[in-house]
């Protein structure tokens, strides 16, 4: 099988990390299947449709023939992304072959001939009370979103607390925030980064760190995806009975409704909840999930920045590479300047995350120009991260007063040969080595003087 470590970007890298028996145990769900399929590289998915009537296994030398020499590449990259979900077996005899999951086969077939229904159907409009609107809900979404990643940073500058018990947030925030004893949480290398990501990539991250932590509150991480990905089904903006749901799926849903997934609202006799594009998106890859949104930052050639926003959040992560000047009710103003950049690369932001984060955010009316971003302030923060990276600070050893020539050759060969020599002086007989070959260094000029 072939080694490919899985680094959990979005979903299907989550799925691809499962136990063979819960990955066959997802492929029982039709609409699990179509999930899978919508996710897979457009080679994969040319693969398992070719293969989806087959019932035996095909050589992979046969398969290599599918493709043209110079798509030899994506060909590997499509075969291995299969064998990591488990949708290929690999079998070695004779000659290498490749078969279909059955369990997925036979229920992907059944899927495309007779269609699927959900376990659920969206309410009636007669029972349910005035729905939001499209719009209403996604503001919803982005509210709860900006409200859970306010908690998450700093429980100071929420407006309301969310649901999630302290043990829970503390998952969360696991790796972005750091704490010492008597001191304030500080935001980490990584948690600058999260905060810089399109809202789809911190989405995924809570959810990958929501499902790893799910079999220590009792739930199984198979059933926790299958129902995140059968939510992905639903229509965003239509009602679902709460009481279509398992316990352990009511349970959940308080907690997708603190992340914006859903909302929920209570009637008269009823109880339903509405999904809203944050969940039916979950089961896209980054790629196909990140739809251009509005802009808010406008960026001008004087290094002065206007941000077009209401929200808190937004004002904190302009705060992590920019002075912020003030702040109006609908309007941020603030500065790119080298002491606010130089802040933000001790803090592990680089400028390419910066400018990649204002080029997503970029107002409507300049989202349009190329480049949306001035060439000359993109420029400049890259030539004032190149300033801090002109040295580089090595651990090393310094030695002199060699007792001979002999023993002075000796020791720049021994630290040559473990690449380990740093700098050398012949004519004064001096030489600095890496500081991890200190000791058998030592030990090494010992022997020489013996």
């Amino acid at each position: 099988m072939p080694l490919v470590k899985i680094i959990a970007k979005n979903f299907m890298d989550m799925v691809a990390s499962l136990t063979a028996r819960d990955l066959d145990r997802l492929y029982e769900n039709p609409f699990i299947c179509e999930a899978i399929l919508r996710s897979l590289p457009p080679l994969a998915k040319k693969y398992v449709m070719q293969m989806l009537y087959i019932d035996g296994a095909i050589p992979a030398k046969m398969m290599e023939e599918w493709v043209l020499p110079d798509g030899f590449t994506k060909h590997r990259v499509a075969i291995d992304r299969l064998v990591q979900l488990r949708l290929f077996s690999e079998e070695k005899k004779k000659e290498t072959t490749y078969r279909l999951n059955s369990t997925f086969q036979s229920n992907l077939r059944k899927h495309l001939i007779y269609g699927g229904a959900l376990p659920r159907e969206p309410m009636p409009s007669g029972i349910t009370a005035r729905l939001p609107t499209l719009e209403d809900l996604e503001a919803y979404a982005i509210g709860q979103w900006e409200c859970f990643l306010l908690q998450l940073i700093s429980s100071t500058q929420a407006e309301r607390p969310t649901n999630f018990s302290s043990s829970m947030m503390k998952v969360f925030q696991r790796g972005l925030l750091s704490r010492r004893d008597k001191e304030a949480p500080r935001l980490t290398e990584s948690g600058f980064q999260f905060l810089l990501m399109d809202t789809n990539a911190q989405l995924w991250y809570i959810v990958r760190e929501y499902i790893s932590n799910s079999q220590e509150r009792g739930i199984n991480q198979a059933d926790l995806i299958s129902f995140l990905l059968e939510l992905s089904f639903h229509v965003a903006g239509e009602a679902y009975n709460l009481n279509t749901l398992s316990e352990i799926q009511k349970s959940m849903i308080k907690d997708f409704a603190d992340l914006g997934l859903v909302k929920l609202q209570q009637g008269r006799k009823e109880n339903w909840f509405i999904p809203t594009k944050l969940a039916t998106n979950l089961s896209m890859s980054l790629t196909d999930s990140s739809a251009r949104k509005e802009g808010f930052i406008v960026v001008e050639t004087n290094f002065r920045m206007y941000a077009y926003s209401t929200s808190k959040l937004h004002c904190e992560i302009l705060r992590l590479f920019s002075k912020v000047e003030y702040q109006l009710p609908n309007l941020i103003v603030g500065a790119i300047t080298k002491e606010s950049l130089y802040n933000a690369f001790e803090n592990g932001i680089t400028a390419e995350q910066i400018i990649s984060f204002l080029q997503q955010n970029a107002h409507p009316r300049v989202a349009d120009r190329m480049p949306s971003v001035p060439e000359n302030v993109c420029d400049q923060m890259r030539l004032w991260e190149s300033d801090l990276n002109r040295v580089e600070m090595t651990p090393a050893h310094y030695y002199d007063e060699f007792p001979s020539r002999d023993v002075f050759e000796a020791a720049c060969d021994y630290a040559r040969d473990r690449s380990g020599l740093l700098w050398e002086d012949p004519k004064k007989m001096r030489l600095v080595v890496k500081a991890e070959i200190h000791m058998h260094m030592r030990e090494f000029l010992r022997g020489q003087n013996k």
